[in-house]
Parts: structure tokens; sequence; C-alpha cells
């Protein structure tokens, strides 16, 4: 399948300049589009590495346009999972980490101009750093935690600041379902496995998804080794009123709904791994 390798070809035009008329934009984001499909496939990951469509990415992110959003997009879907831990790996190495966590830090301004959601770019961002602590080992693992304890912990004060957000945005969404299901109930409508799970995917876009990731870095960096990473973690939780139960209960929820696509032995290890980091959390 040639498509991804063909994409990275023609998207090296838009590097460092921006498309010069709608119908460019628009196909501009069609070839990113395609290349995440493409990304899908487990064995495209692979010539997306030797392709070095990652450093063309990451080459995107820092030259600040238009691309950029794409770009992440696209580096999300080529590291997660454990068919992206060659990519992970490999994004390290040409030096990643200073690209992705100043965007971590601060959503930039231009790509809020350009349009580009909050939410969109802050769950590629977590999703990214989220497949890095999945996949990462040794060396390069090290060098990923380390950013999490630099400048006094500002990271995770930032990753605690996004849990605080999203667990509002959730908890909103969560009493006006409940609000919902009440008044079925009262009507006499069954709430059936359909419905259950139409409710479980407007969570996920009320930022279910993005709230889950940030729990997984949390129990992730917790479990490190670092006693400074998980003291941070701890303290802002109970600075601000947090609850260690909470935490459990998304991770839990999350690793419930594990295997979409994936093999039954995947789903059991993955949600072994899971219920393992939470219990010395």
């Amino acid at each position: 399948m040639l498509a991804d390798s063909r994409s990275v070809i023609f998207l090296q035009v838009f590097k460092r300049h921006n498309p010069a008329t709608a119908e460019e934009q628009e196909m501009m984001e069609n070839l990113f589009d395609a290349l995440c499909s493409c990304l899908m496939l487990a064995a495209n990951r692979d010539r997306f590495l030797r392709g070095e469509g990652l450093q063309l990415m990451n080459l995107m992110l820092r030259e600040k346009k238009m691309s950029r959003t794409s770009a992440l997009k696209v580096l999300d879907h080529g590291m997660m999972g454990p068919e992206g831990s060659d990519n992970c790996h490999k994004f390290v190495d040409i030096l990643g980490l200073r690209t992705i966590f100043p965007l971590f830090m601060k959503t930039p301004k231009k790509m809020r101009k350009a349009g580009t959601v909050n939410k969109e770019h802050e769950e590629h961002v977590c999703s990214i750093i989220a497949s890095c602590l999945r996949n990462l080992k040794a060396q390069q693992r090290t060098r990923l935690l380390s950013k999490f304890t630099e400048n006094d912990c500002e990271k995770v004060d930032r990753l605690m600041e996004l849990h605080f957000k999203y667990l509002e945005a959730v908890q909103q969404a969560d009493k006006r379902i409940e609000g919902e299901k009440h008044e079925m109930v009262k009507r006499g409508e069954i709430l059936d496995d359909v419905m259950e799970d139409e409710f479980y995917l407007r969570r996920l876009d009320a930022g279910l998804f993005v709230l889950q990731l940030i729990c997984y870095i949390m129990v992730e960096i917790s479990n490190s080794g670092i006693s400074q990473l998980n003291q941070r973690v701890h303290q802002i939780l109970n600075l601000r009123g947090g609850s260690v139960k909470v935490v459990r209960h998304i991770m839990r929820e999350y690793a419930e709904n594990i295997g979409d696509g994936k093999s039954e032995e995947f789903k059991e290890s993955e949600q072994k791994r899971i219920m393992d980091l939470l219990e010395n959390f």
C-alpha cells in the first residue's frame, strides 16, 4: 500500500508554505486525512517510519504553518497502540519531546485562529504523550519522565489543570444524561444497551476520552519510581479537593472499554497492566 508514502511526499510542499487557495487547503487536509487512515493499518506504521514521516510532521509542528494542526493528528495516529512503539522511540530520538511539550503547556494562538477546537488539540497532544508513556523503554522513557520534573514539575501542574478542566466538563455532561435517563424511565421507556452505548459516546465527546488520557498519564508518572512526580500529583489532587477514587473509577471504566478491533488476548493483557498501575496509585 503506497498511499501513505505518496501522501508524505505530496505534503512536503506544505512544510514551510501555507496553501495559497481554498482548493489547496482542502487538498492538503484530504492528504492528511488519507495519511491518518493509512496509519490505522499496523503495517503502514513501519512505512511511515522508514519514509521519514515522523521527521516531516515534527518539522511542520515547529514551522507553525497551517499544516501544524493536521501534523499533530498524524503523529497521534502513527504512535498509538503497541504498533506505534518504534515510532515513539524514533520521535524521542529526533527530539520530538522538545516540540510536543510546549504544545502541551499551552494551545498556540494561531491554532485557535485557524479554527481548531482546544479540545481537539489537547486530545492529540495528550494521546501522543500517553502513547509514549505506554511504549517507551530504557533511555527514551527516562528522557520522557525527566520532562515532567523540569522547572519544578510545571508539566505536572499543567496536567492537573487539564484534569480538573475535563473532569468538570464530564460531570456536567453526566448530570444532563442522568436527567434524560430519569425522564425516560418516567415515560416508561427501556434503557437498552444501544441507548447506554449512545450515552457513553456522548460522554466521550463531552471530554471523557481526553480525561481518560490525562488520568492514564497521571497514573503512569505516579508509578514511574520518581517520588517527586507521585507526590506532586497527589498533592495537587488534595489541594483542589480531587479524589484518587475518582481517578481509579475513570481508569477502570477506560479499561473495561478497551478492545475495539483488538484481540481478546491484547484486551486482557492491557486491562491487567492498567489495573496493576492503579494498585500503586
